[in-house]
């Protein structure tokens, strides 16, 4: 899952997750609020009704009566005094009922006793706790849509700030690691960004992208070097050992010997020769500019593998479009790699055996070349390394040398196609080789 993905969820669940403590909250959080606003209210009113004593007399509210009571018509405030005697309350703030006109009623209720004119007096100040919670649902409803519209806003903010800020680690991905072809040869310039971690790791990346052009580019110096180098002291094995024996005739001994000495001295120059084409192609060497039709390559091969299906006895069944044609390739090497695979499906194939050369176009622009054979098959250990150079297994004598693969590979990363392997042990193996149409 993509960084920008899991931060996108973990935003979207947060949110969520405060969203749904919120509302279980806010029930509560409402009337906690709806009652401390009347508690202030309370204290108002008190204060009110105290200045208008202090202006006009207590008379303005007792009028010569001993108690005082004043409710509103829906009874949901009231106002009362009454002698407080020797009590001495502070003021309290509390739930109470009370009984007005035969009904119980619940109030919230201010308590305050005061003193005028050396009396002590209890003022009660109540509002019906009914009348409190009607507006608790619309201020719920009022709290939800602000939340939810709090919600959207920040989530899409945070949205566009985490893609923001990801935007460099995605251009170092696809400009540093997507699609780069080894070795790599283009220069693309330091990313811009402000933030310490994708400079760093865009620095370590072309510090370490750098490091591995220059091993590879000396890997490559050496075996071309090298390969060059071996052919003189080869040829000039090979020219006195002909001479030897284009001079008196030796013994037979010895000239079974010089015979065997010139076939490893082949096998040797096949060797070089390998290492020079692998190092050629590795270098650019060879243009991508012909047209190639498979079925027409497909002929060619096997005119010189005739003889060696007819030595091992092999059925060859060829399956492929004549229409068919590939372009931006180079057919020499593409032939290469063909004949390379033909020649594995001949010499690890079993004698009156089969070999089946078919192809399939698939949508979303790729041919695919399959190759087909009833030989002894890999086993799933060893297909991970068939196509590494010198890497071989102990079969039989007939081997090889480990570079008639890698010189496959070496040809499909040139020309950026793909080779997969299938096998069962004594059944046979299947390469798959995909050509990219675009």
């Amino acid at each position: 899952m993509k960084l920008f993905t899991k931060l996108t969820l973990f935003i979207t669940l947060s949110k969520m997750a405060i969203a749904i403590l919120f509302v279980l909250l806010l029930p509560f959080l409402v009337e906690d609020i709806a009652f401390r606003y009347n508690d202030n209210y309370l204290k108002e009113q008190k204060k009110k009704v105290l200045s208008v004593i202090w202006k006009n007399g207590i008379d303005a509210y007792l009028q010569g009566e001993e108690n005082y009571g004043s409710y509103t018509m829906l009874k949901e405030e009231y106002i009362s005094m009454e002698p407080a005697g020797n009590s001495n309350l502070p003021d309290t703030i509390a739930t109470l009922q009370r009984v007005v006109e035969g009904d119980t009623l619940t109030y919230r209720v201010l308590s305050h006793i005061f003193t005028y004119q050396h009396n002590r007096y209890m003022l009660e100040v109540g509002k019906k706790t009914a009348t409190i919670s009607q507006y608790n649902r619309p201020l719920q409803k009022v709290a939800l849509y602000v939340l939810f519209g709090l919600i959207v806003l920040t989530t899409l903010a945070d949205l566009i700030f985490t893609r923001l800020l990801l935007r460099p680690l995605g251009v170092i991905i696809s400009t540093r690691l997507v699609n780069r072809k080894f070795p790599f040869k283009d220069h693309v310039p330091a990313i811009k960004t402000s933030t310490t971690d994708f400079r760093y790791l865009d620095d370590s990346l072309i510090e370490l992208m750098s490091k591995i052009n220059e091993a590879f580019e000396k890997e490559r110096e050496f075996t071309s070097n090298a390969s060059h180098e071996l052919m003189t002291p080869i040829t000039i094995l090979q020219n006195k050992m002909e001479n030897l024996i284009a001079e008196d005739s030796p013994d037979e001994e010895l000239q079974r010997k010089i015979i065997g000495m010139m076939k490893t001295l082949n096998r040797l120059k096949k060797i070089v020769h390998s290492l020079l084409l692998i190092s050629r192609i590795e270098n650019d060497q060879f243009p991508k500019t012909d047209n190639v039709s498979p079925h027409l390559l497909l002929t060619e091969v096997m005119e010189e593998l005739e003889h060696r299906l007819e030595d091992k006895q092999l059925q060859f069944n060829m399956n492929v479009s004549r229409e068919m044609v590939l372009h931006h390739l180079n057919h020499d090497l593409i032939f290469q790699l063909v004949y390379n695979l033909l020649n594995n499906a001949i010499k690890y194939n079993i004698p009156q055996g089969q070999i089946t050369v078919s192809d399939q176009l698939l949508p979303g622009e790729m041919y695919q070349l399959i190759i087909s054979d009833t030989g002894i098959g890999i086993s799933e250990q060893e297909i991970s390394t068939i196509f590494n150079r010198f890497k071989k297994v102990a079969r039989t004598e007939l081997e090889g040398y480990g570079l008639g693969l890698s010189i496959a590979s070496t040809i499909a990363r040139y020309h950026g196609i793909s080779i997969t392997v299938s096998s069962v042990v004594n059944r046979g193996s299947t390469f798959t080789v995909s050509f990219p149409l675009v």
